[in-house]
């Protein structure tokens, strides 16, 4: 070991031109370091690579940017998170290139479920073709924290702090066209290639993650109930992400209990097609209404002990697994952002279905 604390150490430093780099070695080299980092098999190296690049000025831009043609959706998310709010022109035009943008507005009411507010918003997404025309669009959803949970009930409570990594989570639930292209069957009640798939267990709905991702070769999972919420509430505190309540004409839910000062609504008794109802600010449709969604977690009574970094809460609890979001069949105040609810693992019925993540 060197004596002068600020000389490299033997073990500190790598020299260029390894194929395996220890995570959070220096690599002799500056910008070449870099580039023998971003070259390497391993997606942690690439990754630690991303995050000096920019101490290199237009060269380590350029080398993120070039990131975004990476065949790893974690290292095109890094690039994507250390690039998403810097104005520089070719970082916007390789961006629209990489990762397309859609446009739409989005919608906010008050406690009488009057339209306040019509906002245009747009999100980055990517396309996953399932064949025969059938495409899974999969929409980025930016890291950030927030308040978990609500007062409303004690199922939400404690409300805690929680930090959710960026993400691509379904811009749809998945439909039975996607289902079909995946499974080859379709179990769902009512019949539709663009209505949410249903009557699928939380079993089943892992099973159809396995496939998709032996397919794509991306990890495609269920979202925990952290990003569930995270992902619903899109930057929002009230009980809906339209605001204070929401109607039949924002969602499919069971019209005759509205929630706050809403007044009755229609009661469809059915499954209505994805895409039908206005998005949130991340651009996700559906999130409140039509059908349950499953989560990868494990059911808890209340939030004591649970995570605080995003992830699935996979210890202790029942067998039961999460849902999120409410369906047609279900009341209003069900729907809302922090409401929560079971379900055995086996499992399902017309009410039931899922979006998938990927990170």
């Amino acid at each position: 070991m060197a004596e002068n604390e600020n000389q490299p150490r033997e073990y500190d430093a790598v020299l260029g031109g390894k194929s395996e780099i220890p995570l959070g070695a220096a690599v002799l080299g500056g910008i070449l370091g870099v580039k023998t980092r971003l070259a390497s098999p391993i997606v942690e190296v690439r990754i630690s690579g991303l995050n000096d690049a920019l101490k290199y000025g237009e060269a380590g831009l350029d080398l993120i940017i070039e990131a975004w043609r990476d065949e790893s959706i974690q290292v095109k998310l890094a690039a994507l998170s250390l690039l998403q709010d810097r104005n520089e022109q070719k970082v916007k035009q390789n961006l629209d290139k990489f990762i397309p943008i859609f446009n739409f507005y989005v919608i906010t009411v008050n406690a009488k479920g009057k339209q306040i507010s019509r906002r245009p918003h747009s999100a980055k997404f990517f396309p996953e073709d399932l064949g025969d025309g059938v495409v899974l669009e999969m929409v980025y959803i930016p890291g950030g924290t927030f308040q978990m949970g609500s007062s409303e009930q004690s199922l939400e409570q404690p409300v805690h702090q929680v930090t959710v990594k960026p993400f691509f989570m379904g811009k749809y639930l998945i439909t039975q066209e996607q289902w079909q292209a995946v499974m080859g069957n379709n179990p769902s009640d009512f019949k539709g290639a663009k209505l949410p798939v249903e009557s699928v267990s939380w079993q089943d709905a892992i099973e159809f993650c396995g496939k998709l991702s032996q397919k794509t070769g991306k990890n495609y999972r269920l979202p925990s109930e952290a990003e569930w919420e995270y992902a619903c509430r899109a930057g929002t505190t009230t009980p809906f992400h339209f605001g204070e309540t929401i109607t039949p004409h924002l969602v499919n839910c069971n019209g005759n209990n509205p929630y706050a000062s809403a007044p009755k609504g229609v009661y469809r008794q059915k499954t209505t097609p994805v895409g039908k109802f206005p998005p949130n600010a991340f651009g996700l449709y559906d999130m409140h209404g039509n059908v349950w969604e499953y989560c990868q977690d494990f059911w808890h009574e209340n939030y004591n002990g649970a995570p605080s970094d995003g992830s699935a809460w996979e210890t202790g609890g029942s067998d039961h697994r999460v849902q999120r979001g409410g369906s047609w069949y279900v009341n209003a105040a069900h729907c809302r952002s922090a409401d929560r609810f079971r379900l055995g693992l086996g499992n399902g019925n017309g009410r039931y279905g899922f979006r998938v993540a990927v990170s």
